[in-house]
């Protein structure tokens, strides 16, 4: 049975219900000294993951999907072992444990937090810049690509430092001029998103277009996923949750309080604006299809 454009409602249901887990591991990191540290990072990574994989199968089909899937996972995976092994893109680092278990010394639940705020990242983009209706060509190609880069981007920069510098789940060998992370690592970012985003483009470029879901609720998911992310950024300002003052592995001591500051303000003034705008602009495109 489907529900409107042709959505079943199984895949309803998994969308909302990632969402809803989602919430909770976002509410559960407040709670380090009475729930596994590897759960919350369980609950923070799979449940995007799998509204991914449902949302973009009704989008793309289960080979669109499949490919935007191989080629996240690929570039991110591949990008990761081999800035471990040369220090290119992202710089020199290692992962502790805290991530759980590891393939090629990367451990499997980061590398597939690409797929999830990758695919977001990606939706809110095609939103943003209106081609939710539209083929992928032209211009769309490049633009799409570079501002989905961007809104990853602003994911990471509202992390970084408190995932290595404070949660240290993985280490920076030379620490770094933002809280103890190098900049390299934020152009490495963007240059190992824009690979695997150019590449989707392209294929959907020279792939034909299947008529896009109309349910606002449908595309709204995607926009709540990576505000859900933002909002829950906001929350780690708990009593006791994290010691005053972390020294990063070039020996420099940084305020705590200030990593904090700064990453909330990242994610409230460049993860909010982000979402905001595309949950704008699929008002108006509703708004204007309602017109015609």
């Amino acid at each position: 049975m489907t529900t409107n454009a042709g959505i079943a409602k199984w895949q309803t249901f998994l969308l909302w219900m990632a969402l809803l887990v989602y919430v909770q591991g976002r509410i559960c990191q407040l709670y380090p000294e009475t729930i596994s540290v590897q759960l919350i990072v369980f609950m923070q990574v799979v449940p995007p993951a799998v509204l991914a994989l449902v949302h973009g199968t009704i989008l793309y089909g289960v080979k669109g999907m499949s490919t935007f899937a191989a080629f996240c996972l690929g570039v991110g995976a591949a990008c990761e072992i081999l800035s471990l092994h040369t220090g290119f893109p992202f710089g020199h680092y290692y992962f502790t444990s805290l991530m759980g278990p590891s393939l090629f010394h990367v451990p499997i639940l980061l590398v597939l937090a690409y797929l999830g705020i990758g695919y977001c990242s990606w939706v809110l983009s095609l939103l943003i810049l209106e081609y939710r209706n539209k083929p992928l060509t032209g211009y769309g190609v490049i633009s799409v690509p570079l501002l989905a880069s961007l809104i990853m981007l602003a994911w990471d920069l509202s992390m970084e430092a408190i995932w290595s510098t404070i949660d240290r789940a993985w280490i920076w060998r030379d620490g770094g001029s933002f809280y103890g992370v190098p900049m390299s690592n934020f152009l490495g970012w963007y240059f190992t998103a824009f690979l695997f985003y150019q590449a989707f483009a392209l294929y959907c470029r020279n792939s034909p277009m299947k008529p896009p879901p109309s349910s606002r609720s449908y595309w709204r998911a995607a926009i709540l996923c990576y505000g859900i992310c933002a909002c829950g950024n906001l929350l780690i300002f708990k009593q006791g949750l994290f010691p005053p003052a972390v020294i990063d592995a070039s020996g420099k001591q940084w305020s705590t309080m200030d990593i904090l500051i700064a990453c909330t303000l990242i994610s409230a003034l460049a993860m909010g604006p982000m979402a905001l705008l595309a949950w704008h602009r699929l008002k108006m495109q509703e708004v204007d299809l309602s017109g015609e």
